[in-house]
């Protein structure tokens, strides 16, 4: 481990899935994961962890987490929607458009990006309507409505705060730190807001003290929203929906560019970057590192069976690599 962590290269991964179909090997999933124990310190590892990587959005408990340190009014629905990578379904919106409305504030001040809906049947009658893409249906619009209910809480304008030097996005930097360890980087994520580069060991011990945390803390409460309103948090059949309704006590979020953090009661959590990108691998392989340590996962069984179909029928299956061999 270097004294300063750098992003990282081809070098630094290791073969954490592969994709059989009918027996022949067709896609191989190199990436990053890092485990720990219900102690906080690390029990499994393939990869360099100690490398930088970007965990879009499973780093939004922590951005929520800094939204109620800065004051904003946010409980259960509404603090579900804050930690969100939500479809644009009306419990969605609703959510979302309740902080605004607690904050005296309106869509237009949202600084995400017009989106269409991903939830099948909203989008459906989106288009029957003929309705054009809004900010509301942006699957970050719980997050941004948050940051800025923070910011009409202190005072602070509501016009920048995006912008890193924010004093919104310093506590946001601060609450990750504080979680995760330093931040190594500072870019924009796809939704606008500043996205802070941290380790994958960072992340794991993040979502291990964000499961654990005391339930009158502000990690409390988010991580409690988060288990209460899964389907708020990502949408119905998503894979962390399914393995929070699974899996009692844990908390779970995906991020683009195959990213997942988990966390379970017991105090064993793992984060994991597949480096391709993909996500259809990323669960598989948190849920293996899990089992590989010692967590009882069994309810999420279903999601460690990813099957590859031929013609309709199931013809193989996404398999740990050979780092878990």
């Amino acid at each position: 481990m270097t004294d300063a962590a750098t992003p990282f290269t081809a070098a630094d991964l290791a073969e954490l899935a592969v994709l059989v179909r009918s027996g022949f090997p067709e896609s191989r999933h190199l990436g990053i994961v890092s485990a720990v124990g219900p102690d906080g310190t690390r029990a499994l590892e393939f990869g360099d962890a100690t490398s930088l990587f970007l965990p879009r959005s499973a780093a939004k408990p922590f951005q929520a987490i800094a939204c109620l340190r800065a004051g904003a009014e946010l409980a259960d629905e509404t603090l579900a929607i804050a930690a969100a990578s939500h479809t644009g379904a009306d419990p969605h919106v609703t959510a979302a458009r309740a902080i605004l409305d607690s904050a005296g504030l309106t869509e237009p001040f949202l600084q995400c990006p017009p989106a269409m809906p991903r939830d099948a049947e909203t989008l459906a009658a989106a288009l029957r309507a003929g309705a054009g893409p809004r900010r509301l249906w942006f699957n970050c619009s719980g997050k941004h409505a948050a940051m800025l209910a923070a910011c009409v809480a202190n005072g602070w304008d509501t016009g920048t705060y995006l912008e890193p030097s924010h004093p919104l996005q310093v506590l946001v930097r601060e609450v990750i730190e504080e979680f995760a360890g330093p931040v190594g980087a500072v870019t924009v994520d796809g939704c606008g807001a500043p996205q802070f580069a941290v380790t994958v060991r960072g992340l794991a011990t993040a979502f291990h003290r964000l499961a654990t945390a005391p339930p009158e803390s502000e990690a409390g409460r988010v991580a409690a929203a988060m288990r209460a309103f899964p389907e708020l948090v990502a949408g119905q059949g998503h894979e962390n929906t399914t393995l929070v309704r699974a899996v009692p006590g844990a908390v779970a979020k995906s991020g683009a560019e195959g990213v997942v953090g988990i966390g379970t009661a017991s105090g064993h959590a793992v984060a994991v970057k597949i480096a391709d990108g993909a996500d259809r691998a990323a669960t598989l392989v948190a849920l293996e590192a899990l089992v590989r340590i010692g967590a009882d996962v069994s309810g999420a069984a279903v999601l460690r069976d990813v099957p590859v179909l031929g013609g309709g029928e199931r013809v193989g299956r996404i398999e740990p690599g050979v780092a878990f061999a």
